[in-house]
């Protein structure tokens, strides 16, 4: 077994991926203060609760979002 595969999460062919804000800055270029404030105008994918204090952005959403804003 290559020790990559014992480092990469196991994912469901159905369960979405979710990334935490840092990921998605990342993947964005804004600030979590412009991530937030597109959230509250809906121009940006709405977070899903992943516990009492922690969100996600399913990636496909975040993805698809970056694809579409490209084409502006």
């Amino acid at each position: 077994m290559k020790i990559e595969s014992l480092t990469q999460p196991v994912q469901a062919a159905d369960t979405p991926i979710i990334d935490r804000l840092p990921a998605v800055r990342q993947m964005v270029g804004l600030s979590p203060s412009s991530i937030y404030k597109l959230v509250a105008e809906r121009r940006f994918p709405k977070p899903v609760r992943l516990t009492a204090r922690a969100v996600g952005w399913k990636r496909a959403e975040v993805l698809k979002w970056i694809e579409t804003r490209g084409a502006v």
